[in-house]
C-alpha cells in the first residue's frame, strides 16, 4: 500500500534515547518515492540536533510512521544538509503547507534540520492486523 502524501500529519514513533520507550509526535511531512521528509524546526546547536525526536532517532534509526490508519517501518537518517536531496525535502514540505499555514514558513525552511525515513514498502504487521488486511482478513 502506498502511504498517501495528502494527509496533513504523519505520525513518528521513535524509540527514547535514554528510556528506551516509544515517543510518539504528530509531525508535518512530504513524501518522494518511498522517502518521507520531516523538518525539525528547533534546527541544530553545536552540530547536534536540539530537537528529542531527531536525538531519539539519530541514536536508534529503526522507527514506525503512521500516515492516516496505516503504519510503516522504516530507517531514519540526517539528510547531508546542501544536498539536492536537502533541497527537494525543503522545498516539498514547504510548499506543501505554505498554504495551509498562517505564519511565513521560509525561515523555518531554511534553518530547519532535514530528516528522511525510507519506509518499508509494506505496511507494518501492526497496521495489517489493526486494519484486518493481515492472514486471513
Amino acid at each position: 500500500m502506498t502511504p498517501n502524501p495528502d494527509e496533513q500529519y504523519c505520525y513518528l514513533t521513535t524509540t527514547g534515547r535514554t528510556s528506551g520507550q516509544p515517543r510518539e509526535i504528530e509531525i508535518w511531512f512530504g513524501l518522494i518515492g518511498s522517502n518521507l521528509y520531516m523538518l525539525s524546526g528547533s534546527g541544530s546547536e553545536n552540530g547536534r540536533p536540539k530537537a528529542h525526536w531527531v536525538r531519539n532517532l539519530v541514536k536508534q534509526p529503526s522507527v514506525t510512521v503512521r500516515i492516516g490508519e496505516t503504519a510503516y517501518a522504516g530507517l531514519a537518517r540526517l539528510v547531508e544538509p546542501g544536498t539536492d536531496e536537502d533541497h527537494a525535502a525543503r522545498e516539498l514540505v514547504v510548499a506543501k503547507y505554505t498554504g495551509s499555514s498562517s505564519s511565513d514558513l521560509s525561515n523555518w525552511g531554511r534553518t530547519s534540520v532535514v530528516v528522511a525515513v525510507e519506509l518499508a514498502t509494506s505496511p507494518s504487521p501492526a497496521s495489517e492486523a489493526k486494519s484486518g488486511e493481515g492472514a486471513g482478513g
